[in-house]
């Protein structure tokens, strides 16, 4: 059994760390000691990285920048959800990175390079159960109607059954579900019941918010592209598909992330 495990040590180990750093986040008492968090992560992202190549590197740290841009927009600016601190805590950005580095080296773990998309299908049929629970029975429990879930599910559907990056985006929803779980239940962060601007009626938290990481996940691409035609990043920065051995089914569309017109929400 340990030994079946062994390939998934360092995932497993992040699932826990995840947890870990939020209920530390839920008892401390000073910014200071929030800092003192967001250190760690960066000191934890930052060894992860060390193993990556060169090119999976820059993704991952681009992938802390951009995130601090759709946090900063989703909580300080639109107030979707908000910290309890009404802040953004230092851990948050790298722990994005974390998110990115957990979906990334997912391609080359046993279960997706021995079955493929398989399992990516499995987690897709799990997210959309919860997104329909979240329209049906889940409100009489948590007296909540996930509409904004709902709406993730299909940017997340997409993510799973026309990209080539499948395994990284299953490894995301496992990855967010672990932490969005963590999070609300310590009172990190709260998903507003009714979206400002929009009033669009939201799970704390919602069910496919998969959906919406993988836009930042996604958008990676972009900002890294424009990086490497102006210069700035080196052209083996350039995105591919994971190169952990994992490769697209044939006739599989080539594009990595969905462009999702008016996806906010999510």
């Amino acid at each position: 059994m340990i030994g079946r495990l062994r390939p998934y040590w360092l995932h497993l180990t992040l699932l826990t760390y995840t947890p870990i750093i939020l209920v530390a986040d839920s008892r401390i008492t000073s910014i200071w000691e929030q800092v003192g968090l967001g250190v760690v992560t960066a000191v934890v992202l930052w060894l992860c990285t060390r193993s990556l190549p060169p090119h999976e590197r820059w993704q991952v740290w681009l992938c802390v920048v951009v995130a601090t841009g759709f946090e900063v927009f989703g909580s300080l600016v639109w107030g979707v959800y908000r910290y309890r601190w009404h802040n953004l805590p230092l851990y948050v950005p790298f722990g994005h990175g974390l998110v990115y580095f957990f979906g990334l080296t997912a391609a080359g773990l046993p279960v997706f390079r021995r079955r493929g998309r398989r399992p990516a299908y499995v987690i897709l049929g799990a997210c959309a159960a919860w997104a329909l629970g979240g329209l049906t029975v889940l409100p009489l429990l948590t007296h909540r109607l996930d509409v904004q879930g709902a709406l993730c599910l299909p940017v997340f559907a997409w993510c799973i059954l026309f990209t080539p990056r499948y395994a990284m985006f299953a490894a995301i929803f496992v990855a967010t579900t672990d932490l969005e779980l963590a999070g609300t239940l310590n009172h990190d962060w709260t998903w507003l019941a009714k979206a400002p601007w929009d009033g669009v009626p939201s799970g704390n938290p919602p069910s496919a918010i998969a959906g919406g990481y993988s836009i930042i996940d996604g958008s990676v691409a972009v900002v890294l592209s424009l990086l490497v035609r102006l210069g700035v990043a080196p052209v083996g920065a350039k995105l591919a598909s994971p190169s952990s051995g994992i490769s697209a089914d044939p006739g599989e569309a080539s594009s990595l992330a969905p462009t999702i017109p008016g996806a906010g929400g999510c």
